[in-house]
């Protein structure tokens, strides 16, 4: 019996070693058939290839061509993003994907710009959707997050607290509010 369990903390420890993250350069944002005119959901891959997932955070923030929010969310372990706006469909949205994973040492950036495209699936007959304008991927920012730059990272009995486990100042849910002269939005 002592055999067997020494062989499988064994195994558990090289699988675990084995598990190699997986690099920033390899994630980019993709747009989710059913977003329509009003509405966009975008899926982030950082979720799937960035261990453990469960520690995975990503702040999205969203704005239209003159810098305006549109949207913002922190999200823990979930690696969809949808959100409703009113962009004319003749403007762009730039995205930021910001994911980090505290355990794994992990900071990779996303920066794109949402676009509306035309496609015509057969002649005369048109379909529009969001697209990504450059396909960009990632950009592994590890080593430039200061303090200061930390997001919201979970939400524990109503109360917000940074990746570092400092509990953050909030308005109400759904409100914003600063914390050293950075806006965010509280969502529950």
């Amino acid at each position: 019996m002592k055999n067997i369990l020494t062989i499988t903390a064994i195994a558990l420890g090289l699988i675990q070693t084995t598990q190699a993250q997986v690099g920033c350069d390899m994630m980019n944002l993709i747009v989710n058939v059913g977003s329509d005119s009003n509405m966009v959901n975008i899926y982030h891959p950082g979720g799937y290839l960035t261990w453990p997932s469960e520690f995975n955070v990503i702040a999205w923030e969203v704005t239209d061509a003159q810098g305006n929010a549109v949207a913002a969310e922190t999200l823990v372990n979930e690696n969809f993003f949808q959100f409703s706006h009113n962009v004319p469909v003749t403007d762009i949205m730039n995205v930021s994907a910001l994911l980090t994973n505290d355990s794994a040492g992990v900071a990779c950036l996303i920066e794109d710009q949402l676009y509306w495209e035309l496609v015509e699936v057969i002649p005369g007959s048109y379909y529009g959707t969001w697209a990504f304008v450059h396909n960009n991927v990632g950009v592994d920012v590890t080593g430039t997050l200061g303090i200061d730059d930390l997001t919201p990272s979970y939400i524990l009995d109503n109360k917000m607290y940074d990746l570092l486990g400092r509990e953050l100042q909030v308005a109400p849910i759904g409100q914003m509010y600063i914390q050293n002269k950075k806006r965010y939005i509280q969502f529950h």
